[in-house]
């Protein structure tokens, strides 16, 4: 089995490099980010992609797809904040067209060119996986604060163009799952801005967070495709 972790610099797609590296079934892991990462394990392959810049993505894919088609494909990105400038909404009147823009070309259009570039490279018979971090509160029938416009628009057009592939690679490949994953409250750089009310139990290092997320795709069918879950495997509803 060969994977591609994109975002393997973030503190959850590291963990999923770790993880993947110990499966026995593992042959082979590409672990890209925005600078080439030295790794201890064997299997993996350093590169280097920026999300926000097609031309790298499809230089990423043309590099993996000279290897070998990758079995698992998991989009491990995201962005919540990012300084005094882009901070979660808490009412509509706080709305800035430069934050939409931000959190939309890494939250959802970045995923949608990994994609783009990725998706063809994959097995077209046999189990294959896309996979992408979305977030609980990307569900709209269960959104019941409101807030956080940007970042919960972005995760639920994620949460679309998941269903979208996944409609349109099975009737490539009756075996293609395509699936958003929620990864419970990491302890990351993303979520440290917002811990403060997140109780202990509830608060996951990125190692359980990424384990926990490789055992629910493990046990994902065809069925499942298009689908949001969480990381116990719990289906987020649309």
């Amino acid at each position: 089995m060969r994977a591609v972790i994109i975002g393997a610099s973030g503190g959850v797609g590291r963990a999923l490099v770790d993880h993947l590296a110990a499966r026995a079934n593992i042959e082979a892991i590409h672990a890209f980010a925005r600078q080439e990462l030295d790794w201890a394990h064997s299997k993996v392959r350093s590169g280097q992609l920026d999300l926000l810049d097609e031309a790298s993505i499809a230089s990423a894919a043309a590099s993996v797809a000279d290897e070998g088609p990758p079995d698992l494909v998991f989009v491990a990105t995201g962005i919540l904040s990012e300084g005094a400038e882009l901070q979660p909404e808490k009412s509509f009147r706080k709305q800035d067209r430069a934050a939409f823009e931000r959190v939309f070309a890494i939250n959802t259009i970045g995923p949608a060119l990994i994609a783009k570039h990725f998706i063809p490279i994959m097995p077209r018979q046999n189990r294959a996986v896309f996979a992408a971090l979305s977030a609980r509160v990307g569900s709209i029938s269960d959104n019941r604060l409101g807030g956080w416009h940007a970042y919960r628009a972005s995760k639920a057009a994620l949460n679309m163009l998941i269903k979208n592939y996944a409609i349109e690679q099975s009737r490539r490949n009756e075996q293609f799952i395509a699936v958003s994953l929620h990864p419970g409250t990491v302890d990351t750089a993303l979520s440290k801005p917002f811990q403060g009310n997140v109780p202990d139990a509830q608060l996951f290092t990125p190692e359980k967070s990424a384990g926990a997320m490789l055992d629910v795709i493990d046990q994902l069918t065809p069925a499942d495709s298009g689908n949001s879950f969480d990381w116990a495997g719990k289906p987020i509803p649309a």
